[in-house]
């Protein structure tokens, strides 16, 4: 049987086992934590449960579909509920929104909140669900790199219909010409963030990302998002997948133009096939020191990062919900400090995430779990300790004046994960949660190919490479690499 080697259990590498190991591969995985899951980990402080990575999910239908490959009904394995709200929106001047679940629902709210027409908020839901829809199968789910890619009727007709698909300009100026009020238009603005770019520089054509969250709908998993990628990882090994932890990989053997083993320390580990699920960047430099690296990919601008503060609170705030936002009051000035100066605004947007809303023992009785995230530029240098304090101060003034309350006395625990720990917990280079940013239309499409072009036997799959970052792209990275791959002969 043949051998595939996978370097990181992140969400990408166990989706790729289980592909791998359906195709008839003995599989194995190495990972240089003690722990799968990569970013989608988890911690318990003083009574408290925090996830520390990804916290929004959506489109669960690619997590059930692994389990669908071995004939297990994923109900029994894992399981998830819809959300009635997708997120509470908070303004410094007190407007507040809810987002519900309903298309309908939304735009009635949100033309009666933020004064805008009712038909234009569906026109635009309407237009966003066309590109998803036009570009999906071109985009997102095969290998954009592949010539095969171009040949079908679906992608002719993308191509051909690229004006409608506002790839021309920013998403901002996309938002702007729908709706007047400034409110709906930083409300539709931010789901840039969900690749790690900024609204004001990524193409018009992100505005499908919403339309993934209003389909679709978002989830909350039972035991929270941590249970994904432990529900898998249990899959995985029930399958015959190969763990082994605390494994670093040192560097990827190639022979002739052929990848053809790991080295951790001393020990050789012979493979028919490679996949790497670390981030492309450090892959190359570090585990490829030998070969031709593919310079002007690495030298792309990288995603936002994030600063997150995990609290546990001593009170329940009702009017908050599992996913909540706290706007700041100049957007475009949030971006610039973040991408431009690399650095941070001192009224930043603040993403409160509380699992204990749907998990009540993720926190103690009549207590909250509160992940506070605010979006933050990768390292490079910068006094993050200083950074850390101002924002911490910043956050809380704004909290206790929206919530009005007086949020420090109410901290019982702390835990706190700059972008520096998010490189060395998972190899993100600058803790970059996305890879490159998709700040222009080449980087949010062209980003690092499933595959190498010039080592064979090599593929590359996670949210650093195509086609982007986030969980169902992730997921969708593995099955583009199965496509790829080819069943393991038998005999009859």
């Amino acid at each position: 049987m043949p051998k595939a080697h996978i370097i990181g259990a992140g969400i990408g590498g166990l989706a790729t086992a289980l592909r791998l190991r359906k195709k008839g591969y003995e599989v194995s995985v190495f990972e240089a934590n003690p722990y799968p899951g990569g970013k989608l980990h988890a911690i318990d402080l003083g009574g408290y449960r925090f996830d520390l990575g990804p916290s929004l999910f959506t489109m669960p239908h690619f997590i059930d579909e692994l389990f669908q490959l071995f004939d297990k009904p994923p109900e029994q394995h894992f399981k998830y509920k819809r959300k009635e709200i997708l997120c509470e929106y908070f303004w410094d001047d007190a407007t507040r929104f809810t987002a519900r679940k309903n298309t309908r629902d939304f735009a009635r709210d949100a033309a009666v909140t933020f004064h805008e027409k009712e038909d234009a908020i569906h026109s635009y839901i309407s237009r966003n669900k066309k590109k998803y829809d036009l570009t999906a199968p071109l985009f997102l789910e095969q290998s954009l790199h592949k010539a095969s890619t171009y040949t079908s009727a679906k992608t002719m007709k993308a191509l051909l219909s690229t004006p409608s698909l506002d790839v021309f300009g920013t998403l901002n100026a996309v938002n702007e010409k729908y709706f007047e009020h400034p409110k709906l238009v930083q409300l539709f603005n931010r789901y840039a963030t969900y690749n790690g770019s900024s609204p004001y520089l990524t193409p018009g054509i992100m505005s499908m990302i919403p339309h993934l969250e209003m389909f679709y709908g978002t989830f909350f998993p039972e035991g929270g998002m941590h249970e994904i990628v432990m529900s898998l990882y249990r899959l995985a090994v029930s399958e015959g997948v190969q763990f082994q932890f605390d494994s670093k990989v040192e560097e990827i053997l190639v022979d002739n133009g052929k990848a053809t083993a790991l080295r951790i320390g001393d020990v050789i580990h012979n493979s028919d096939l490679i996949v790497s699920n670390m981030d492309i960047f450090p892959t190359y430099r570090n585990l490829l020191p030998k070969q031709p690296a593919p310079e002007k990919t690495l030298a792309q601008e990288r995603s936002s990062s994030a600063l997150i503060f995990y609290w546990g609170i001593t009170k329940e705030f009702p009017q908050l919900d599992l996913h909540n936002i706290f706007f700041s009051n100049d957007y475009q000035e949030e971006f610039d400090h973040i991408f431009s100066k690399k650095t941070l605004g001192d009224d930043p947007t603040i993403y409160i995430n509380i699992t204990s809303k749907d998990w009540p023992s993720d926190a103690p009785e009549g207590c909250e779990n509160w992940f506070v995230m605010i979006n933050a530029p990768g390292d490079h240098g910068q006094d993050w300790e200083e950074m850390k304090a101002r924002a911490r101060k910043n956050i809380i003034q704004k909290l206790n004046r929206v919530l009005h309350t007086d949020l420090e006395p109410l901290i019982a625990v702390e835990h706190v994960l700059d972008p520096p720990g998010i490189q060395s917990s998972t190899s993100s280079y600058r803790g970059a949660l996305y890879g490159a940013a998709s700040n222009s239309r080449f980087s949010a499409f062209l980003r690092h190919p499933n595959f190498s072009r010039k080592i064979s036997n090599l593929y590359f799959c996670g949210g650093s490479v195509h086609p982007g970052g986030g969980i169902p792209l992730c997921l969708l990275s593995a099955k583009i690499i199965s496509d790829m791959v080819p069943n393991v002969k038998t005999d009859d």
